[in-house]
């Protein structure tokens, strides 16, 4: 089943491909109507999920049997949600993308094969074939920047790949050792995940191989000081470029710290908590600082991204059951909200052509519908109550106060923060008088455009009013991870706070 949710968008992206290109008016659509085939897949994995601890529907098949390779696929509380949320992105953004004329089934088909590249990187347990998938996702990405984009395309799509790209050549030299390692100690070569975290590494190794992880999933994330790709690379990208960029790509990181790092290096990783915290608060407090006062729209939204995703890096090595469950549902949060601003901020240049925050202002008055749609994502994004940015943000703090009180007290000034680039600038773009004749009658949000929002602003108030429909699920697999770094490193965690007891679920809905 789980190598199906590869294949699928596979097939779609050769489906695609054989479509003569005289015929574009069937690319995109074809494109669509195929990418919901995974997501229905990816729906029943969720329905069938069990929420308890370890991997669920295994497939372990040797696939090179003298370099120990095997296409070993699984599927836990932390990597379902990721999935899930790739597989609803990818229609939403090809949905998004009417505007793109140029080489249209060029464009499907790569978005079609980055999506299987994503959901490989979710699934895959062993680390070659998480490396191929990890290394393969570049080059639709890229192209899609480098073709699709905006006027610094090319140098946006060249940097991302050269930052990502040198990340990934330690990862690959960490893996290779990793694998060396496991032949000494054991009598042959392997890269399975189970296999590989069974090993007794020297403390000095350990730490060594941790930074090579850690630093390429950095990159990826992008955490401070690592980050100076993400602008540009948003900026420049199409409207769907940005989406699964936002949505997904930067979750690799995320996702890679907290399913490899923590495993493969616990006593590290416990050793790194100062480090690794101290940067994800400079990235919450200078990606939102940066964030006030730039003048692009996209490119707010861009930095906002650094702030928010600094957050999940803190609850993942606050080394608390609520901060890691924290962590694991915002990676979802942050895709779901994010994703809708760079769609609202792509519908809003296809109607103007220009992201430049000074060339609005009192668009309310011509578009209700979308000033209504941007502010509810906005307060999302913030955090407000009763929407699901707040149930991440509030686990992660709440959490990450037991071990960490200075940096947590010091993250927290990230959500005042976020309130005031997010509502200035929805102050400049939507309020007051239209005095550019240009936006007096700009044409509000269509049938198509309310149909890709929808299902994302539904996702923001499930979750905000019912978290444990995600938490009931994430928790047990958090927890293992938590009590392998427990076990392997003695590391005491102290008891949460009764606040944090009503919050996080205990793996059973209670």
């Amino acid at each position: 089943m789980l190598t199906w949710l590869i294949l699928l968008p596979v097939l779609a992206a050769i489906i695609v491909s054989l479509v003569p290109s005289r015929r574009s008016e069937l690319h995109l659509s074809l494109g669509i109507a195929l990418a919901v085939l995974p997501l229905a897949l990816a729906g029943y994995v969720f329905w069938a999920f069990e929420p308890v601890s370890g991997y669920q529907f295994i497939e372990d098949v040797t696939w090179y049997a003298p370099w120990g390779i095997g296409w070993t696929l699984g599927i836990d509380g932390i990597s379902l949600p990721m999935v899930v949320l790739t597989t609803l992105l990818v229609p939403i953004a090809l949905g998004a993308s009417t505007s793109i004329e140029k080489r249209r089934k060029e464009f499907v088909v790569y978005t079609l094969l980055l999506e299987a590249g994503m959901i490989g990187v979710f699934l895959a347990l062993d680390l070659f074939i998480f490396f191929v998938f990890f290394e393969a996702i570049l080059i639709p990405m890229y192209f899609i920047i480098g073709i699709w984009g905006s006027d610094r395309r090319v140098y946006a799509a060249v940097k991302f790949f050269i930052y990502t790209a040198f990340g990934s050549a330690l990862m690959l030299a960490g893996i290779i050792a990793l694998a060396f390692t496991h032949a000494e100690q054991f009598g042959s070569l392997s890269f399975a995940l189970s296999d590989l975290m069974r090993l007794d590494l020297p403390i000095g190794a350990e730490r060594w191989l941790f930074a090579a992880f850690a630093l390429a999933f950095a990159i990826k994330v992008p955490l401070f000081p690592v980050h100076t790709w993400l602008p540009d690379a948003h900026t420049e990208a199409p409207t769907a470029g940005s989406v699964l960029l936002a949505g997904v790509l930067l979750k690799l990181g995320t996702y890679g710290l907290l399913r490899f790092n923590l495993s493969l290096f616990p006593e590290a990783s416990v050793d790194a908590v100062w480090i690794m915290g101290i940067l994800a608060v400079v990235g919450i407090v200078y990606g939102a600082v940066v964030a006030i006062v730039q003048p692009d729209l996209k490119r707010l939204v861009a930095y906002s991204s650094v702030s928010h995703l600094g957050f999940i890096v803190l609850g993942t090595f606050a080394f608390t059951s609520g901060a890691m469950q924290g962590a694991v549902i915002q990676n979802v949060n942050h895709g779901i909200t994010t994703g809708a601003l760079f769609l609202l901020v792509g519908m809003l240049y296809e109607r103007r052509h220009t992201k430049l925050i000074s060339e609005f202002g009192g668009i309310q008055k011509s578009m209700p519908v979308f000033a209504g749609f941007f502010l509810f994502m906005a307060f999302a994004s913030i955090g407000l109550p009763g929407l699901n940015g707040f149930v991440g943000e509030f686990l992660v703090l709440i959490g990450a106060y037991a071990t960490l009180p200075v940096l947590a007290v010091i993250a927290a000034s990230g959500v005042v923060l976020a309130a005031i680039y997010l509502l200035w600038a929805y102050e400049r773009v939507f309020t007051g008088v239209p005095e550019k004749p240009e936006n007096q009658n700009l044409a509000d949000l269509s049938t198509r455009e309310v149909a890709l929002l929808a299902p994302l602003a539904a996702l923001v108030l499930v979750i905000g009013l019912y978290p444990n429909v995600l938490l009931d699920k994430i928790a047990p697999s958090a927890e293992a991870v938590l009590d392998h770094v427990v076990e392997a490193s003695g590391l005491v965690i102290p008891e949460p706070g009764r606040l944090a007891d009503v919050f996080v679920t205990d793996g059973e809905g209670e």
